[in-house]
């Protein structure tokens, strides 16, 4: 660690003595300011020290959007240990597959699972201790550990490169465009990878951080008027669901205070990406590309887009080309896989825990994304990787879902696909070979406690014929084009 950087407990101790009454987070009609967060998390910390958390740590967090969510994760930082975010929906059986890799000794959750772990509140840890005076500074070596559902059907966790640090001097501009006087409002889900670092990047740079509970389409709107707020991160699917709000309720709402909306996470329509720009601006609406892995990075904005149309804008970090199935690089506009590497010198900027990366000579990695390249350098992405199903933003991975069915004792084989959904971009569809009576209720019934919600099918097919090959190969493509030609959704 450089003089130039700080730990991250260190930067909301600097905060908390330069902009003590400053808003740090609020969520509803509860605000913290940067001296209350500050003190609360020590408290916190403390109380997380009792079950033996120690620097180094993974510790896994299953919160929803909450202000307890950033007292966790800073608690956790001023140990020197690691926050593991995973959904709070996160059923009994992922959530142990994930403690085993990240080895945590505590979860921090409100959830009713019996598990060989204490789970504890943030209430909880905060009734452990009444101190809430300064700890000794500790640096996290791994900032964060987000999840991934990986192509194998079992999770992997994504260790970041980057320690647990931030700069000693705050930028005029920082990261996300988030300046000191930024009021940035977050509907997204703060365990999923993007959320998570924009909530580190907005307390880190002192602003006003808003939390949204959960997201609703009109309640965004109108917490961006009654908050001023000059920031929002967004997902597609959100996107949808508000440009779809009637004429009369989008169009009351004062968005004038906003200065940049960004939005990732999954591919956004030309349709909806050009009426959010016609409407936000064309230099306020911000779109970026990368894996959690963070190997390579594309940014564009939406007057570039308007010229670019289609495109996720040219690498701003690191470098990115397209190979060939012969594994030539590419030339402009030949379609390939998009390999990824880190700048030249760079220390690697994530580890896997339970995966290996797909790499080839020169350090070039694939997150199994296809696209090209214009003579300008600009990405288009023609398709998300050939299995994986993006329900709205998050990532779905077929293996996981047919393994968990195929548990069930009538079922000899199942091929998981994504249809078109208007709302959510794809939804699961599940195509069941029974050996034995069965109906998708029961089946439903079956995963609910193996899968998180947005992973179980939204539909069911049940046939008769063999779904995999002698090598128990499945090709699932072939099964959505057979189903998108004859529209059985």
């Amino acid at each position: 660690m450089t003089d130039e950087m700080i730990s991250l407990g260190a930067k909301l101790a600097q905060h908390a003595r330069f902009q003590p009454n400053a808003p740090a987070v609020s969520s509803g009609e509860t605000t913290l300011t940067y001296a209350q967060l500050h003190l609360r998390t020590n408290r916190i910390a403390r109380g997380l020290a009792t079950f033996g958390v120690k620097q180094g740590d993974l510790v896994t967090l299953g919160l929803p959007n909450s202000i307890a969510f950033v007292e966790a994760c800073y608690a956790i930082w001023k140990l020197g240990a690691t926050p593991q975010p995973v959904s709070f929906r996160l059923p009994k059986g992922e959530l142990q597959q994930i403690m085993e890799l990240a080895k945590t000794p505590v979860v921090i959750a409100e959830f009713k699972h019996q598990i060989d772990r204490p789970i504890v509140t943030v209430a909880d840890l905060a009734a452990r201790s009444d101190d809430d005076a300064d700890l000794p500074d500790a640096t996290a070596p791994i900032s964060k550990a987000p999840t991934s559902g990986g192509s194998t059907g079992r999770p992997k966790l994504i260790l970041a490169g980057q320690p647990g640090v931030t700069l000693k001097e705050t930028p005029e501009v920082g990261g996300w465009r988030l300046t000191p006087n930024s009021i940035a409002v977050l509907p997204a889900p703060l365990y999923h990878n993007a959320g998570f670092g924009m909530m580190m990047a907005a307390i880190s740079q002192g602003c006003h951080l808003v939390v949204m509970p959960r997201f609703d389409p009109e309640a965004t709107l109108a917490e961006i008027e009654k908050r001023q707020a000059t920031w929002v991160y967004v997902v597609p699917t959100m996107m949808n669901r508000i440009w779809h709000l009637p004429d009369a309720i989008r169009e009351k709402y004062d968005l004038s205070s906003l200065e940049t909306l960004w939005h990732l996470a999954a591919p956004c329509p030309a349709f909806l990406k050009e009426a959010f720009i016609r409407w936000i601006g064309p230099d306020k609406v911000m779109e970026l590309y990368a894996g959690t892995e963070a190997q390579a990075v594309t940014i564009i904005s939406g007057a570039e887009w308007l010229e670019h149309r289609g495109s996720v804008g040219r690498v701003t970090v690191g470098e990115m080309k397209a190979v060939g199935e012969d594994g030539r690089d590419l030339p402009p506009r030949e379609i390939g896989e998009i390999y990824m590497r880190r700048p030249e010198g760079a220390p690697p900027t994530y580890q896997y825990i339970g995966a290996t990366a797909k790499v080839i000579e020169g350090g070039w990695e694939s997150l199994g994304d296809l696209g090209w390249f214009d003579e300008d350098g600009y990405l288009y992405l023609a398709d998300r990787r050939t299995d994986m199903i993006l329900v709205g933003g998050s990532n779905v991975y077929p293996a996981e879902i047919e393994a968990a069915l195929e548990e069930h004792p009538a079922v000899q084989s199942v091929a998981v696909i994504g249809l078109p959904d208007d709302d959510l971009g794809a939804k699961v569809h599940a195509i069941v070979q029974t050996k034995g009576a069965v109906t998708a209720d029961e089946l439903k019934i079956h995963l609910a406690d193996r899968l998180v919600s947005y992973k179980q099918p939204r539909s069911y097919e049940f046939v008769e014929e063999a779904l995999r090959d002698d090598a128990g190969k499945v090709r699932r493509s072939a099964l959505r084009d057979a189903r998108l030609k004859t529209a059985v959704v």
